[in-house]
């Protein structure tokens, strides 16, 4: 039931539903007669929306919490298992596996594997996720017909199909790896919260982010209410909100 209500109140804390709330709260009280208020609440959940649907300030707010962790272009070749997080898939036999796993669980399996090859089967890939709230399969079975249709062997995959959150995959790879060399492999705006609870579970891992989604070089400062910018800082509410969440759950299990 708690993991539910952690769902819940992080959906309704993101930057979309505070814009919505702002709105018709503005409705509210215009309805009511309170022109003053409502006209002010008009105006700060349209400047919200507008901010954070713009790209630059999206991008910019993204761009130092995906690039905290440099990519890791070749894989130490001590290195003994690759831990790849769970992301996210919708079950559907008519379909194929690249589309039945959501977009950033395919990228992240891709990053994984890459790295695996480069180590010549002396590794082992970690796959972890759960069936979901309403899906019948665990995210790690997705993730394991996809490496196995891109030619893994069998042999060197580990499933990890309960854990539902990066705290429990991070107890899962202590578990798993007994302390040898483990590369840890998420995306991009994940790692930093990620590493802390690998390392909060006593584990060292190469961090491997990918997924990066933030550019700043070359800011396209006339993108205003941009989908993709208020995803971006959808994204940055979600680990943010993450982050406090992972502070006030190890002040209260220290």
């Amino acid at each position: 039931m708690g993991f539910i209500l952690k769902k819940i109140i992080a959906a309704l804390l993101m930057p979309l539903p505070i814009g919505i709330l702002l709105l018709f709260t503005s409705l509210f009280f215009l309805v009511r007669g309170a022109t003053k208020k409502g006209k002010f609440l008009l105006l700060a959940g349209v400047a919200w929306l507008t901010l954070f649907s713009y790209d630059p300030v999206a991008n910019l707010l993204l761009y130092p919490i995906e690039n905290r962790y440099a990519a890791l272009h070749q894989a130490p070749p001590e290195t003994r298992y690759i831990y790849v997080l769970g992301y996210g898939h919708t079950t559907n036999a008519a379909l194929p596996i690249t589309s039945q796993l959501d977009k950033e669980a395919v990228v992240r399996l891709a990053e994984g594997i890459r790295l695996y090859r480069q180590l010549h089967g002396k590794a082992i890939i970690i796959l972890s996720g759960y069936s979901g709230l309403t899906d019948p399969t665990p995210h790690a079975l997705m993730q394991q017909k996809l490496a196995l249709a891109l030619g893994v062997d069998p042999r060197h995959i580990l499933l990890e199909p309960a854990c539902k959150d990066t705290q429990e995959e991070a107890a899962a790879a202590r578990k798993a790896t007994r302390g040898k060399p483990l590369i840890l492999v998420t995306s991009a705006y994940h790692m930093p919260r990620a590493m802390q609870w690998f390392e909060a579970a006593g584990l060292h891992p190469i961090p491997a982010p990918t997924y990066h989604q933030a550019h700043i070089a070359h800011p396209n400062y006339l993108n205003f209410f941009s989908v993709d910018a208020l995803k971006h800082s959808t994204t940055v509410f979600h680990e943010l909100l993450g982050m406090v969440w992972q502070k006030l759950k190890r002040m209260m299990t220290s």
